[in-house]
């Protein structure tokens, strides 16, 4: 179910979570550079890029909530919900690069025989991998359930962002400690698992994106639900049509009912008044509902 939130109260959620990632993945990059050029960690040197580009990926985030969180304008009378979307493939893709870089590393140094050459890294790269995997970790869990709140493909894509920077991290905390150990090839193996879960997230947000951007409708369980609220309202006679599309993080509905041909004009309006309202109130997630009446001889429902 959605949360009943406006769009400045989406984009005010939107905008703190996302600036809060700017800040940890600013410091974390710092810290990440530091400790691989200290303890001579090239896998902690390629963790600390990878997280300087979440802030890039956070900074696409802002923009994006920001553009379609802003009222309908007369070149956008229906809003600018949509550009979420574009915003959630444009991330989508740097995620999947992000993922494809990771395993050609992987792939190359060990085909090459790379691994071999790589220096034993210190201490310090070790502690510097166990304390980002948490971070992001934790930023991962904070980031998603704001999505979730707020039904964000955006903000989803940037928590998957910083789960993908945990997971370098685990292979660079795996590599790490395999080298200091003398198993160098650990680091390039790990990599290409990183790799596919990377891809394999990539690809889910992509498809989601691309649904809410093709007019998909909702699922077969959550159009039921309306058809019932429809057929409980007072005068409804019959359900004639219902149809449904996402538009970003919203829903359009319309809805064609049968009510008493006899009723006067005003009395139909009421019917197909309390049809709509109801649907909006139930279903936070719907921006508008278009409600049809059409007229229906009494006599048929006697039959």
């Amino acid at each position: 179910m959605y949360t009943d939130l406006s769009l400045q109260e989406r984009e005010r959620i939107a905008i703190r979570v996302s600036n809060r990632s700017l800040l940890i993945n600013a410091v974390l990059s710092l810290l990440k550079f530091f400790a691989g050029i200290v303890a001579h960690s090239g896998a902690m040197v390629s963790d600390a890029v990878h997280s300087v580009s979440d802030v890039f990926s956070t900074l696409i985030v802002i923009l994006g909530v920001k553009i379609s969180s802003r009222e309908a304008d007369e070149r956008h009378q229906y809003g600018h919900e949509r550009f979420e979307s574009i915003t959630g493939i444009v991330l989508s893709i740097i995620l999947a690069l992000t993922g494809l870089a990771i395993g050609y590393k992987g792939t190359t140094n060990i085909i090459s025989g790379a691994y071999r050459h790589l220096p034993q890294p210190g201490i310090l790269a070790l502690v510097a991998a166990i304390v980002s995997i948490v971070v992001k970790e934790a930023m991962f869990w904070y980031t998603n359930i704001y999505a979730k709140k707020i039904k964000s493909t955006a903000l989803r894509a940037d928590a998957w962002h910083h789960r993908s920077d945990a997971l370098s991290s685990v292979g660079s905390l795996i590599g790490i400690a395999g080298a200091r150990m003398g198993w160098m090839v650990c680091d390039s193996a790990v990599s290409i698992l990183i790799c596919v879960l990377i891809m394999k997230a990539a690809i889910e947000i992509f498809v989601d994106a691309v649904k809410r951007l093709t007019d998909e409708s909702l699922n077969a369980e959550e159009e039921e639900k309306m058809k019932a609220v429809i057929l409980a309202q007072e005068g409804v006679l019959q359900l004639d049509l219902l149809q449904t599309r996402k538009f970003g993080a919203r829903v359009y509905v319309d809805v064609e009912i049968s009510a008493d041909g006899n009723l006067k004009l005003f009395e139909s309006h009421e019917i197909a008044q309390k049809v709509h309202d109801e649907i909006e109130h139930t279903f936070p997630e719907v921006k508008h509902c278009m409600v049809h009446v059409n007229p229906m001889e009494i006599c048929q429902t006697q039959e």
